[in-house]
């Protein structure tokens, strides 16, 4: 089981120290799903701390998206640099989940309200997460399940009653995973920094 605690709460920049600090009043358990080649219980999702490397949450990034840009889709965790991590960071509260010491897991979960592009995301009861990547060799496996379920929890503890997201259109392997998951289409956006067209999905949570 996945304990994720008040250790959600062990790190929050300094301009959102509001978002989720009694998000959890009780310890969530997450089941997680076997994978075929490793124990999910192997990893645990809490909150990114000070002392957690940018420099490895950026290469574990580098690492989850590799296969997207072979495919020719230039998300903007393809190549970012730890600056462009540390800020998206700061939007929001990141989530990672860790295995044996090392960062294997990431998403930043935060309120809408902030985005260009789209008027949806900019709705009040809207919290969206992104910059969401698991390392290739446990994807498949149920992790980014239970980060996408440890997003909903924060968004529900906030009050938000919906949860958005937002990928490329033509990955069609995502965008029916998210669907598996409960989220719809609702939206295009076309961001500046993307050679695509996305597709912003949504989720009632409640």
């Amino acid at each position: 089981m996945i304990c994720l605690s008040r250790l959600l709460a062990g790190y929050f920049p300094p301009d959102t120290e509001d978002i989720g600090l009694n998000m959890l009043d009780d310890c969530t358990m997450i089941s997680p799903r076997p994978s075929p080649s490793r124990l999910a219980s192997d990893w645990t999702i809490r909150c990114l701390k000070p002392e957690d490397s940018l420099e490895d949450l950026t290469t574990l990034l580098h690492a989850a998206y590799a296969q997207l840009a072979a495919l020719g889709f230039r998300y903007a965790a393809v190549d970012q640099d730890v600056a462009l991590t540390a800020k998206r960071v700061a939007q929001g509260t990141c989530l990672v989940a860790v295995s044996e010491g090392r960062l294997v897991g990431t998403v930043t979960v935060r309120p809408g309200g902030s985005d260009e592009g789209t008027p949806y995301t900019g709705q009040n009861d809207v919290y969206v997460f992104g910059q969401f990547g698991v390392l290739p060799d446990l994807q498949g496996g149920g992790l980014g399940r239970d980060l996408v379920a440890a997003c909903e929890r924060v968004a529900v503890d906030a009050g938000a009653t919906r949860m958005a997201l937002d990928t490329a259109e033509g990955v069609d392997h995502l965008v029916a995973w998210y669907g598996r998951l409960g989220y719809r289409f609702v939206d295009y956006v076309q961001w500046g920094h993307t050679n695509y067209r996305s597709v912003i999905l949504e989720k009632a949570l409640f």
